[in-house]
């Protein structure tokens, strides 16, 4: 009965979010509504960062999506970190067809050298930072730019959507990240902390960037961890510079196919999460910025904490299932799902997503996936314990795109038909309008 109880603890937890991303949408639609300067309206030069490392079977979509997006002042700059297979080739051969990419190798580094190594060759006053299996839509950039409405705005994050819908697992988690992820950006975004810039749909406004690379040599982003994204986002967190959430600035990207590759890369996210919080531990007890206090705590008690009691509660349950008595209803209610469903489709009413309730079918999914996750934690305690090797370790690309052709890449258009080479900055502007 505890595990059941505790279930429902979280989800409740969750429940009150939605008030605070229903503000964060009133907001959003009163900037619109007053025509708040952004800096889209400059369109100035953006620079979007892609390290690669045997990317083979998704970077040619990727850089096709970016530069097939419209925007009329962008530079790509795909780092290869010392590939083995055939990326080198076919960013190559990218290379020649679209002046706006330049391609560079290095030496196998890491993630973070590669991104590095990104920022130090770019000239954009903005910086995207993406992954290789990354999925632009004609409305990314601009949306990214929207969201820079304040000078001391200093990095945004995107909403990252699963590209490839073609299994069970991959349908489930198109689902579940409107809970995890839109609903805490909005809720943490009116809080003043966003949690983390994901790292295949981040933007950053240069002199942030350089404020971090100044404080820190060898920086912006740390290459001894696993967990770049979120160290970058909460090293923020601590200057003057604002990190806020852009709902409309989609970015699709493939989710792990399999239970295996899913465990790794949570596994991965869970270990860089502890190596962020060894190095700012100490600011849990400092009151000079509570919000970000705030959520170091609420870090540790959601995230460590808490996966460590389930997994407790769940062998206490088992021992203890030979005298229990449970009722259908009573294991419906227990495991969240009633809740779960209604929270996600309260979530998805904000996000103007309903259309993904066609995957609702997979829901039941939910309780199984959050106790598998929590063993993640376990696993990335133990990595850190004993110092095992820092690895990229991302899934393995499938170089699947469920809606190839709404994005326009099977032509290498954007979605009104155009070359993507020959948009002009009128059209642009026609098609960078906000929506409603």
């Amino acid at each position: 009965m505890a595990f059941l109880v505790f279930t429902m603890a979280l989800l409740v937890m969750r429940v009150l979010f939605v008030p605070l991303a229903l503000i964060f949408e009133y907001r959003a639609a009163r900037r619109r509504a007053a025509g708040t300067p952004t800096a889209l309206d400059r369109q100035p030069l953006v620079s979007v960062v892609v390290p690669a490392y045997n990317e083979e079977t998704v970077l040619k979509s990727c850089v096709t999506s970016i530069v097939g997006s419209g925007y009329p002042n962008l530079e790509v700059i795909v780092v290869d970190d010392g590939s083995s297979d055939d990326t080198r080739r076919i960013a190559q051969e990218l290379e020649s067809r679209h002046p706006q990419m330049r391609y560079i190798y290095q030496e196998n580094a890491g993630k973070g050298a590669a991104l590095n190594h990104g920022y130090r060759e770019s000239r954009g006053e903005f910086l995207l930072f993406i992954d290789a299996d990354s999925v632009f839509t004609p409305d990314t950039v601009p949306a990214m730019l929207r969201a820079f409405y304040v000078d001391d705005i200093g990095a945004v994050c995107g909403d990252d959507r699963p590209v490839n819908l073609n299994r069970v697992l991959t349908r489930f988690l198109a689902l579940i990240t409107h809970v995890g992820t839109g609903l805490v950006r909005r809720a943490f975004d009116l809080l003043g902390v966003v949690p983390v810039v994901s790292g295949n749909s981040g933007a950053f406004r240069r002199a942030c960037l350089d404020d971090v690379a100044r404080a820190t040599p060898g920086r912006p982003l740390r290459e001894d961890t696993v967990g770049e994204d979120l160290e970058l986002t909460w090293h923020i967190h601590t200057t003057p510079w604002r990190v806020v959430f852009a709902p409309e600035a989609l970015v699709y990207a493939e989710s792990p196919s399999s239970l295996k590759a899913l465990y790794k890369q949570r596994t991965r996210w869970a270990r860089g999460l502890l190596q962020s919080l060894q190095i700012y531990w100490p600011l849990m007890f400092r009151p000079s910025n509570p919000a970000f206090t705030g959520l170091l705590w609420f870090t540790v008690i959601t995230m460590v904490f808490f996966p460590v009691l389930q997994i407790g509660l769940f062998i206490a349950m088992l021992v203890s299932l030979p005298n229990a008595n449970f009722t259908a209803w009573g294991l419906l209610l227990g495991s969240g799902l009633l809740l779960s469903t209604v929270l996600l489709i309260i979530t998805m009413v904000i996000a103007n997503a309903l259309g993904d309730l066609r995957h609702i079918w997979a829901l039941p999914l939910w309780p199984i996936y959050s106790l598998a996750m929590s063993f993640t934690m376990l696993n990335a305690m133990w990595q850190e314990l004993t110092r095992s090797e820092l690895k990229w370790n991302k899934p393995e690309r499938t170089g699947v795109i469920s809606f190839e052709e709404q994005l326009g890449l099977e032509a290498g258009a954007d979605s009104s038909g155009r070359s993507a080479d020959r948009i002009s900055a009128d059209q642009f502007d026609a098609a960078a309008q906000p929506r409603g």
